[in-house]
């Protein structure tokens, strides 16, 4: 039996005008084209002339910044044609121009969309994976990547992703489109260049940052900055040898080092602020040492390599979901998450600075046998150690230990640090009076340190200097 579709010609193709309502294009299944530009009241053929004889037309795409210009893809496999056909026109249909350069023999198409930012690059769904053009269609590049050898139904670019879904095995989504959107001749002929990064949403993971060395540089460091110019957050390119492992932070911690290669790096920030200063082997409960999210503003992505410094604009802005979180309430909860952080640091560089005394001491120790070095450098080590032991449990081996032994005032700032970071909002209800009860607290040990200090430090280096031996 024949029904409808076989023996009538179908609309199969609608084209929605993107910057005029009144322009909509429709596409037939046997390779009619028309338009209309009074919102449908009349109608124009503007087929092809190109158009293959019952050529399927499968989509059209208005362009979004030319109301005369729309994209449309047509195929013919059921007629044994598997050659690909996807048609260009300037000027509401008039003339058409077919763009398939660089197209296999057989990628008929299934769909072709142009990108919302970039104008002249497009996208294609074909029978063989996904296509890209940088120039209108007059050249197209194989973009599948790892994607494997399928057909590609249809596909659509959603703010910086291009989402693609194959027929009848997923969906796929390529991120950060913003390279692609940047590529140019002298971009890429550039020894270094730094893309313009998609704003950070808050309350998400992060925005990406990518970059582009001709040859990987021996030394480089990126930082973010306000709109004043004051470093927040800086990192170091991780200059580890492959396969010893990179500074990826301390758990629940941000990044502290990013990759060093040629070609194009990408690198996910987390829109956090310099986080706390840590040191090897600390182990906290219930908290990390993530800095404050940086408030909804305009910073500055800065990388500087071997020399060479790049910069690119970055803007932070409010998460879509939490419409009732206001900038100031943002603002608020950076300004008390950066004193939070800064205690924290404080507290952690007291053990720091006291372990690296008690390693100069042990030194200091085993290039003399002096009764009198001895005896002050044991008073040194008791009266230092019992203020380490106020500022962090000394006793923690594992993550699980601060069940067995309570955390100091250390862990319990980088907590009060955690709390308030858990969601978009100024700091919740008495984390100010918290924070002034631990500041209060370490302010004490910070005094007894500096008794220590002044006191039995200047006594060891005293004998030191008497046995001619380094402070």
């Amino acid at each position: 039996d024949m029904n409808g579709p076989e023996v009538d010609g179908t609309i199969f193709a609608v084209g929605p005008g993107k910057t005029d309502a009144n322009v909509i294009w429709t596409g037939s299944d046997d390779g009619l084209v028309h338009v209309t530009r009074n919102g449908g009241l009349s109608w124009t053929n503007v087929t092809p002339k190109e158009m293959p004889e019952f050529g399927r037309v499968s989509q059209i795409d208005a362009s979004r910044f030319d109301p005369a210009t729309a994209y449309l893809s047509v195929r013919r496999p059921l007629l044994n044609d598997r050659a690909p056909y996807i048609f260009r026109s300037t000027d509401f249909g008039k003339t058409w121009t077919r763009i398939t350069a660089g197209l296999g023999a057989e990628d008929y198409v299934h769909a072709v969309r142009e990108d919302p930012v970039r104008r002249g690059l497009l996208y294609a769904a074909t029978q063989h994976g996904v296509r890209i053009s940088y120039d209108d269609g007059a050249r197209w590049q194989n973009l599948n990547l790892n994607l494997p050898d399928v057909p590609v139904a249809d596909l659509v670019v959603e703010h910086d992703e291009l989402v693609i879904g194959t027929h009848g095995r997923g969906f796929w989504v390529l991120d950060n489109l913003g390279p692609r959107r940047q590529a140019a001749p002298a971009v890429l002929a550039a020894d270094a260049h730094l893309f313009t990064p998609a704003a950070g949403r808050r309350s998400s993971p992060g925005t990406t940052l990518a970059w582009w060395f001709k040859a990987a540089p021996r030394r480089a460091t990126l930082a973010i900055l306000d709109s004043a110019g004051a470093v927040l957050r800086e990192l170091a390119g991780d200059t580890t040898p492959p396969g010893a492992g990179a500074g990826a932070g301390r758990r629940r911690g941000s990044a502290t080092t990013f990759p060093l290669a040629a070609g194009l790096t990408r690198f996910t920030y987390d829109l956090r602020a310099q986080g706390i200063e840590s040191f090897p082997g600390m182990i906290l409960w219930g908290a990390g040492t993530a800095g404050p999210a940086l408030p909804p503003g305009r910073y500055t992505v800065r990388l500087t390599a071997d020399g060479r410094t790049l910069t690119a604009p970055l803007r932070i802005v409010r998460s879509p979901l939490l419409p009732e979180v206001t900038d100031a309430d943002l603002r608020a909860q950076y300004a008390f998450g950066v004193k939070v952080r800064d205690k924290a640091t404080e507290a952690n560089r007291g053990v720091i600075d006291i372990r690296r005394v008690k390693a100069q001491l042990d030194d200091r120790l085993g290039r003399s046998d002096d009764g009198g070095l001895k005896a002050a450098g044991g008073t040194l080590r008791t009266n230092a150690s019992a203020v380490e032991e106020k500022l962090y449990q000394v006793r923690n081996q594992s993550g699980q230990d601060p069940l067995n032994f309570p955390i100091k005032v250390n862990n319990r700032l980088a907590n009060l640090l955690s709390m308030a970071e858990r969601g978009d909002g100024p700091p919740g209800t008495y984390m100010p009076e918290l924070l002034g009860i631990l500041s209060k607290e370490l302010a004490g040990h910070t005094a007894e340190l500096a008794k220590v200090w002044a006191t039995d430090l200047e006594a060891v280096n005293a004998e030191l200097k008497r046995l001619q031996l380094p402070p």
